[in-house]
């Protein structure tokens, strides 16, 4: 196996590692500056409030993108499965 392909591979996983992730992320990070401003404004400072909005938002977006995430990783471990006879050359 050259070293080109295994970087390619690589890389490829970690595509695909950043593209499902990214949802959550997003959504975690869109709930934290709402919280934070909310926060800000009404000079509530406790740190459940700052922990379960973004813990909800999470958890909805996962429930939502779960079947194209599920997608999405399936099609890349059967891309590697069909490519199986050339990687081990």
């Amino acid at each position: 196996m050259s070293e080109a392909l295994v970087v390619s591979v690589v890389r490829q996983a970690i595509e695909i590692a950043v593209m499902v992730t990214l949802p959550m992320l997003i959504a975690g990070l869109l709930a934290g500056v709402l919280v934070s401003i909310f926060q800000t404004v009404t000079s509530i400072q406790d740190s459940v409030l700052g922990f379960i909005p973004r813990a909800m938002a999470i958890f909805v977006v996962f429930a939502f993108t779960f079947p194209w995430m599920l997608q999405v990783v399936s099609g890349f471990a059967a891309g590697l499965i069909r490519r199986l006879p050339e990687l081990i050359r």
